[in-house]
């Protein structure tokens, strides 16, 4: 008896009663914004995920903290991938785990996925399958080159001399599945079997994600143009290509390309802030098409005399406050620990009234369960504050003090505007903050060696401390700030700022960045050159002037 086979028996030779589940998942063509909501449902619920690397790049976010993961690869002698996930599963199953095998596309479309649901039907395990948007129709979807009317589908890596001649003989759409590297064979071979060597085709590789790209031509001309391009690469395996031929499909591209035209499509953006601090950016950024990596430029350490926090927070406690203002989240976390500490919950609020500076500030307050009194109306900041903050009045106010917990670098102004309104203020340093480690050496080459098409900068201190741990980002990234202080400091260091954010939110920076990559991309298709992002510009030129 096989290893495998023992596990699903108990000493006696009965069938064990633990016996777990497997859920054959469709990831999709590669975007994670296509899974679908049982995916996602399915995902959270499983104790192991199996999926070949970039599949497991794509569902990995939906899982639970500490999940298991595994990777196929071939094993001894002549399993293939798929055998070893076979065995993988089915071992995980009889322990009465919930294994989710992912994978590409549509889990209904693949031999191999079909084989190993039989074997789970054979062993009697329970199993489902969650259907996923296969990639010859999620992929032209993105490409903008709708699919309608009369479209068959053929794999070149599995289509005989027959398939060809049916496919060459029709004048339905065709959707082939293909190489980069063999796409030209593909063609030639539709036009040996009637197609008119004008016909029109577009050819598109990593369908679906911010490195997608797609050319358009015809049956005769595409090898010329995919060699024009340099678009084969060096013998590094293949590259899968979808790619779609028909008159009435592909001439639309232009107006229906959607995807690709994105403001900042396929541009690699650094924020310099933490993940917790910069989610809302990085999703804002990644509608725009960009491609967002958080590198935290500080870390925030406790005060070094803590009893000052610790007093305030029992005084918060005893009534001695008639508001608390929180400018940060992480003042709002450090507020959170020390109750935590003393064994206090949101219900210690009671009673105060509670101001809050930005969304993401609300946000977490609300997390922790306090919902804001005063959140500016306008600008976002400390002085957007003090514009709707209400003066001491002696007669509605019991209490005139005022608890802001803040860093340690603060600027003075919340608390001269406060004490200018009448208020006593305990301004006390809830967090330090201190230059964080240098990122990883790959990162630190790619700021310095034009890797990054943009980084945003949202403070002064932002600037110091990445030229501090990372050096000055070289001169083809677009510099975009936050403000006219942070644009100093940037142009201080010698860098040229591009990109002025007309408010001072995180949001309208994102905002006029899109909007400077929408003006380049203009620029570029009205003078009949090609777009490109910045950092594949060739290194050394002169810097454009601002857009």
């Amino acid at each position: 008896m096989s290893p495998t086979a023992a596990a699903a028996t108990t000493t006696s030779g009965t069938k064990s009663p633990a016996c777990g589940h497997v859920t054959f998942l469709g990831a999709g063509p590669g975007d994670p914004g296509l899974l679908t909501l049982r995916a996602v449902e399915a995902l959270a619920g499983a104790d192991l995920l199996i999926a070949d690397p970039h599949v497991l790049d794509v569902v990995r976010a939906h899982a639970r903290a500490g999940v298991d993961t595994a990777e196929p690869t071939p094993g001894e002698g002549a399993m293939d991938a798929s055998a070893v996930a076979t065995q993988l599963f089915m071992a995980s199953a009889r322990t009465g785990k919930r294994v989710v095998r992912a994978i590409a596309g549509d889990p209904g479309l693949d031999g191999g996925a079909a084989e190993e649901m039989l074997a789970c039907a054979r062993a009697g395990i329970p199993f489902e399958v969650v259907p996923g948007v296969a990639a010859a129709v999620g992929v032209p979807a993105y490409a903008g080159v709708p699919l309608s009317g009369d479209v068959r589908f053929l794999d070149a890596s599995s289509a005989g001399s027959r398939s060809w001649t049916e496919a060459g003989a029709s004048d339905a759409t065709l959707v082939v599945s293909t190489t980069l590297q063999t796409v030209a064979a593909a063609a030639a071979e539709l036009v040996s079997a009637g197609r008119k060597p004008d016909t029109p085709l577009s050819v598109t590789v990593a369908g679906t994600t911010t490195r997608q790209r797609t050319w358009t031509a015809t049956l005769a001309s595409i090898a010329a143009e995919l060699k024009a391009t340099k678009a084969l690469p060096t013998p590094e395996g293949p590259i899968a290509a979808i790619a779609v031929v028909g008159e009435r499909t592909v001439e639309r591209r232009e107006q229906l390309s959607w995807f690709e035209t994105k403001p900042l499509f396929g541009w690699k953006v650094l924020v310099p802030r933490t993940k917790e601090q910069a989610a809302s950016l990085s999703d804002q950024l990644r509608s725009y098409g960009a491609v967002p990596q958080e590198v935290p430029t500080i870390a925030v350490e406790p005060p070094r005399t803590p009893q000052q926090m610790e007093r305030a927070v029992k005084g918060l406690v005893t009534g001695r406050y008639e508001w608390i203002a929180f400018t940060s989240v992480n003042a709002v976390k450090a507020v959170r620990e020390k109750f935590e500490e003393y064994g206090l919950d949101a219900r210690a609020f009671a009673g105060i009234k509670v101001a809050a500076v930005g969304e993401s500030t609300a946000k977490s307050l609300v997390e922790f369960g306090v919902k804001p009194d005063l959140v500016p109306s306008g600008e976002q900041s400390a002085a957007g504050l003090l514009e709707d903050w209400p003066p001491y009045d002696p007669v509605f106010d019991p209490i005139d003090r005022v608890f802001l917990p803040r860093a340690d670098i603060a600027t003075e102004t919340l608390v001269a505007g406060l004490v200018e309104l009448g208020w006593e203020v305990d301004d006390v340093t809830a967090y330090r903050t201190v230059r964080a480690s240098p990122p990883p050496a790959d990162t630190r080459e790619a700021i310095k060696g034009g890797g990054f098409d943009a980084v945003l900068f949202t403070s002064s201190s932002t600037v110091r401390n990445l030229v501090g741990i990372a050096g000055k980002p070289h001169n083809v990234t677009v510099i975009a700030c936050i403000g006219p202080a942070t644009a100093k400091t940037a142009e201080e260091h010698g860098l040229r700022v591009d990109v002025m954010s007309p408010e001072p939110s995180v949001e309208a920076l994102a905002q006029a960045l899109a909007d400077f990559g929408t003006r380049r991309r203009d620029s570029a298709v009205a003078a009949g050159d090609p777009v490109t992002r910045p950092s594949e510009r060739r290194p050394g030129s002169r810097r454009r002037a601002r857009v």
